[in-house]
């Protein structure tokens, strides 16, 4: 991996860790699924003007991707953040890393190697680390959902690998118009007050609407398809645990939660994990090719032989 997919590796998971603790706000003043609908609804016609359409081989699996990677795991993750604790959210969704490269192994054919697997069990442990707190009793409900969306997504990241490439902004814009009408659908069924969050809606609100749009949305998935595309699911998805890490440090800083020792160590844990999957193999032994069999109709012997028999012939 290069230094710049590298660098946009550990750029991703720091937007989507800071969009916990921005979701978060943003819910205060807006029904979770219409929340996630309006969102997609701006990102759709931001991009969809400089896209193409899809062709008749990516138009399903497209569809289908929307379904895994849009209306189910964002609106789990939206459902889980109105009912629950944004840290605690971020936690539970790190199951994604490991639930990819289980995915990847059967439908990809992409084994993860016994250092990745070592390396996402450590960052895992770093993860649970950071926010076990046996005097606070967890909600299970929030958690199940954000369970469901993290199991979702990891079968997103594997649709996306196993039906693409995909162009990045592409897949991107059209899954945001196909995922509309799921979450909306929904929201008319469970939710009420769409309409008036509208005109009653902070600007802080507004501000958090903006983010998950222009960063959480276009910038993080953006570069997430395009690292898809160019890598292994199991050099990538292990990155994702650095959400929990971001999202923290986020809630730490605009939250005034407390930092804790405990904090601090799940977070270099999960840090080290990543490294670890991330550390350079021994690289195999490139095989000696064989010499290249003589063309059809021709002999085998030398040149210099066949010279040799030449000019006795000719005397």
């Amino acid at each position: 991996m290069g230094r710049a997919d590298f660098a946009f590796a550990l750029l991703v998971p720091f937007l989507w860790g800071f969009q916990f603790v921005v979701i978060k706000v943003g819910l205060a003043d807006f029904p979770p699924l219409f929340f996630l609908g309006l969102r997609f609804v701006v990102i759709a016609a931001l991009m969809l003007p400089f896209v193409g359409i899809p062709t008749a081989r990516e138009l399903g699996p497209m569809i289908a991707v929307s379904v895994f990677l849009g209306g189910l795991n964002f609106g789990l993750v939206y459902s889980g953040l109105a009912h629950g604790q944004a840290g605690i959210s971020a936690v539970v969704f790190q199951l994604q890393t490991p639930f990819t490269v289980l995915l990847a192994w059967p439908l990809l054919g992409d084994r993860p190697l016994p250092r990745v697997v070592l390396g996402v069990g450590i960052a895992f442990a770093g993860v649970a680390l950071t926010v076990a707190a046996p005097e606070n009793p967890v909600v299970l409900y929030p958690v199940l959902l954000v369970l469901g969306a993290a199991l979702a997504m990891a079968i997103g990241n594997v649709a996306v690998k196993r039906f693409g490439p995909f162009e990045p902004l592409k897949l991107m814009a059209w899954i945001s118009l196909f995922t509309v009408p799921q979450v909306w659908a929904m929201s008319a069924l469970v939710e009420q007050g769409q309409y008036a969050s509208l005109f009653v809606a902070t600007p802080t609100a507004w501000l958090a609407f903006a983010y998950t749009v222009l960063l959480g949305g276009i910038a993080g998935f953006g570069l997430w398809f395009r690292l898809i595309a160019k890598h292994s699911m199991s050099r990538i998805a292990p990155f994702g645990l650095l959400q929990t890490a971001f999202a923290i440090a986020s809630g730490v800083l605009l939250l005034q939660e407390p930092l804790t020792e405990r904090l601090i160590m799940g977070a270099l844990i999960c840090v080290c994990g990543v490294a670890i999957t991330q550390g350079r193999g021994r690289a195999p032994t490139p095989a000696v090719p064989p010499p290249p069999a003589p063309a059809l109709g021709a002999t085998a012997e030398p040149p210099s032989l066949r010279r040799a028999f030449f000019r006795a012939k000719r005397r």
